[in-house]
């Protein structure tokens, strides 16, 4: 029987596929390693020839990284650039297991989002619009300006900041614009958004941490103001 290509099998089994549909985790050593290559030999496809190679090192990776290019280049369908690919993941992942997790700050309160937002807006002489991603212990996941606008508004799309937060498997959500004049005070548009980023987040059962607004030296906190 003709040996298959990847791209014959049937999607589910691919692995590039199966890495988008599952995650990295749901794979084998082999199908992570043969994503890396991309193609085998004539005789076997990647996954094929990836599995063999790592029976060859009695399936342990730290074993995989010790391998030379030269031996590795011993097996059909693995050149130079396939054989460096190989060893160059390895190395990342050694390099990992010596790296500390990075330590993600806090944002579970105005002053906190005040803190940490402004060295980024102290000096900006236009409004700029940020949201900041939580996950249920008050620990930022990431940190996306929405909007870059004029010297009194930015103009914001609810959607951005909820299609954001879903893909970011956000549970707890702070906005935060600047007022360049320095007056603290809300605007009516700053009110309205944030009643309507509220209601959208309700209806997503996604916490409405807060909404601060910046200024240089001090913030206004809808939170603390009773207002979310």
């Amino acid at each position: 029987m003709d040996k298959l290509n990847i791209n014959q099998w049937a999607e589910e089994d691919r692995p590039r596929e199966k890495l988008m549909r599952l995650g990295p985790s749901a794979l084998s050593d082999a199908e992570l390693l043969a994503i890396l290559v991309g193609s085998g030999s004539a005789k076997e496809d990647a996954v094929t020839l990836m599995k063999r190679i790592l029976n060859d090192c009695n399936n342990n990776l730290n074993t995989l990284g010790k391998m030379t290019i030269h031996q590795l280049c011993d097996y059909n369908g693995i050149g130079e650039a396939k054989a460096i690919t190989i060893l160059a993941a390895c190395e990342l992942g050694k390099r990992r297991q010596m790296e500390a997790p990075e330590e993600r700050p806090d944002l579970g309160t105005a002053t906190r989002i005040y803190n940490h937002m402004h060295p980024l807006m102290q000096d900006l002489d236009v409004e700029e619009f940020w949201l900041l991603l939580m996950n249920q212990n008050y620990r930022l996941i990431k940190k996306l300006r929405i909007s870059h606008g004029g010297i009194t508004e930015v103009a914001v799309d609810i959607r951005i900041i909820m299609r954001e937060a879903v893909l970011a498997n956000a549970t707890i959500l702070a906005v935060c614009h600047n007022h360049p004049s320095g007056n603290l005070r809300p605007s009516q548009m700053d009110n309205l958004l944030t009643n309507n980023l509220k209601n959208a987040c309700d209806i997503m059962r996604i916490h409405l941490l807060d909404h601060v607004i910046i200024t240089d030296g001090h913030y206004y906190s809808y939170h603390e103001e009773g207002l979310v």
